[in-house]
């Protein structure tokens, strides 16, 4: 399994930070699943075709290899689009987790979730595409709160495919990705 984190744009030890919150992701075990994190900061974190180019090199063009991209913030945008282009391409996209992609339309041929860092975004968001299980914090986190320690971040997981009553399990922001990764693996 293959793991791309498209940062947002910010200073990069909140991604450091994220990486190393202890998300049960093994990002040492490079025989399960390997870990690449787009190194660019600053409007790159926009560019799809950027982003694409980077997964490519990483995988060695290898499409058939699946691929969960994880995504925060302004990274959002290009890692949609990157993850709509790599499928285009052949590639195997097995799930698009999005973290506080505010505003973001989110919509593929693939499995989306979002992670959001109050209940206004999480509702407001899913107007906007989304998957059927999806998290936001409660109480309300201030936005870099959900990349910098999401292990810290309380909150729920949503089912959204229930109609009502909406199925909710308490869980931090880490333990959801966890078991998201874990569903793809």
């Amino acid at each position: 399994m293959n793991i791309i984190i498209c940062p947002g744009i910010h200073d990069p030890e909140l991604t450091q930070s994220f990486i190393s919150s202890g998300l049960g992701i093994d990002f040492d075990n490079t025989s399960s699943q390997r870990i690449m994190v787009f190194p660019e900061n600053g409007f790159l974190a926009l560019s799809a075709p950027h982003i694409v180019h980077f997964l490519s090199d990483r995988l060695k063009n290898k499409l058939d290899s699946p691929v969960i991209f994880i995504s925060f913030s302004a990274g959002v945008v290009g890692a949609i689009v990157a993850a709509w282009n790599w499928q285009i391409l052949g590639g195997q996209v097995k799930a698009f987790i999005a973290i506080d992609g505010w505003g973001v339309p989110l919509w593929g041929d693939f499995p989306i979730h979002r992670l959001s860092h109050d209940y206004f975004t999480h509702w407001s968001s899913l107007l906007l595409g989304s998957g059927h299980n999806n998290f936001y914090a409660e109480p309300t986190v201030d936005h870099l709160s959900m990349w910098r320690s999401p292990q810290t971040v309380q909150g729920w997981w949503v089912d959204s495919s229930v109609e009502v009553p909406r199925q909710k399990m308490r869980l931090t922001a880490a333990e959801f990705l966890h078991l998201l990764v874990k569903r793809y693996e």
